[in-house]
């Protein structure tokens, strides 16, 4: 019973999704989901001007999507992603820390990354955990919180 509630719930959610981006006015935007992963993507058939709203856009739409779960009484955690953005930046996360962790080997010193919101750091312990001979450490506050990558002797 509960699995269907759940789905219940994700239905409604996607429905609301769809409304919203109905009213946004988007080029042939249409919206998935993917109940294994929890995950709605969106997809704009939009020109490159687009492409620059894309983060902020995930971000607000993410935030209208916790809200409407919260008041359905949900507390599943849902992802959201517009044409396939946060999945590429993913992508770009997990590429920057693999190579952070070659040159500290390399250099035999503590490299710092850019400064990332949460979940983007969670991508890079999570990806360099696996590696004995790497530390990480996240370190600063607020915005300027970032990741440091060491060789371990």
């Amino acid at each position: 019973m509960e699995k269907m509630e759940k789905t219940d719930k994700s239905q409604q959610l996607l429905s609301i999704l769809n409304e919203i981006v109905a009213r946004t006015g988007l080029t042939d935007a249409s919206v998935e989901y993917d109940s294994e992963a929890n995950r709605f993507n969106i997809i704009v058939d939009e020109h490159e001007w687009f492409k620059k709203w894309i983060p902020d856009l995930v971000k607000h739409i993410k935030h209208i999507l916790d809200l409407a779960a919260r008041k359905l009484g949900d507390d599943t955690r849902y992802y959201v992603d517009i044409n396939n953005y946060r999945k590429e930046r993913e992508r770009l996360i997990t590429e920057l820390a693999r190579a952070a962790a070659k040159k500290a080997m390399a250099e035999k010193r503590t490299i710092a990354l850019p400064a990332m919101n949460s979940y983007e750091r969670r991508l890079v312990h999570t990806e360099l955990s696996m590696r004995p001979d790497i530390e990480t450490e996240s370190i600063g506050e607020g915005r300027e919180r970032h990741i440091t990558v060491k060789a371990i002797d």
